[in-house]
């Protein structure tokens, strides 16, 4: 467990840091972690520990941020994941987490698997 979680953290973070090559700021601009890190990490990685706690047996194989949608009391961060089970048969899981904007509390997690 204790492995897969570290794949799947550095999995996030290998996606979030492809995504930064071509904004990286100038060598004399010093940035912090935080402002290097993109607004979704947080709910990249909760979508992460999330699926994997409900698919203990599987692999995150894959990671994508979908988007946000933002809405005037709650917004929604959605992602797709792609797992390897065991039998080595793969499928996708989306995951939309349902957040209020001024609180940043978790209202609702929506899993939906598909073969595609």
């Amino acid at each position: 467990m204790k492995t897969k979680l570290a794949v799947s953290v550095l999995l996030v973070l290998s996606t979030i840091a492809v995504g930064k090559v071509l904004t990286v700021p100038p060598e004399d601009e010093a940035t912090s972690a935080e402002e290097i890190a993109p607004a979704y990490a947080k709910w990249g990685r909760m979508a992460m520990q999330n699926i994997m706690a409900k698919y203990p047996s599987a692999d995150v194989i894959d990671y994508l941020h979908i988007g946000r949608e933002v809405g005037t009391v709650t917004s929604v961060e959605k992602f797709k994941l792609w797992l390897r089970a065991e039998d080595n048969s793969e499928f996708g899981v989306y995951v939309d987490i349902t957040f209020n904007n001024q609180t940043e509390e978790v209202v609702d997690i929506k899993y939906t698997e598909t073969n595609q």
